[in-house]
């Protein structure tokens, strides 16, 4: 998500703290919140899927998904 879509979630919430939202502003809102929350669930899916365990036998084992062993 780039830096002007934050910035724009940002305006959005202080006009709706200062004077409110008209409903498409409302909608704007909605679909920047939402495409926030997909690519920070996405960035740390990837964060997540890079975690390895070193066992004490020193091999390393990378961590699965629950169910996909």
């Amino acid at each position: 998500m780039d830096a002007k879509k934050v910035q724009r979630i940002n305006e959005l919430y202080h006009l709706q703290k200062s004077v409110g939202l008209t409903e498409a502003q409302k909608k704007e809102q909605k679909k920047l919140r939402a495409e926030y929350v997909k690519a920070v669930r996405a960035n740390l899916r990837g964060q997540l899927n890079n975690i390895s365990i070193q066992n004490e036998d020193g091999s390393i084992t990378p961590l699965r998904p629950k169910g996909k062993n």
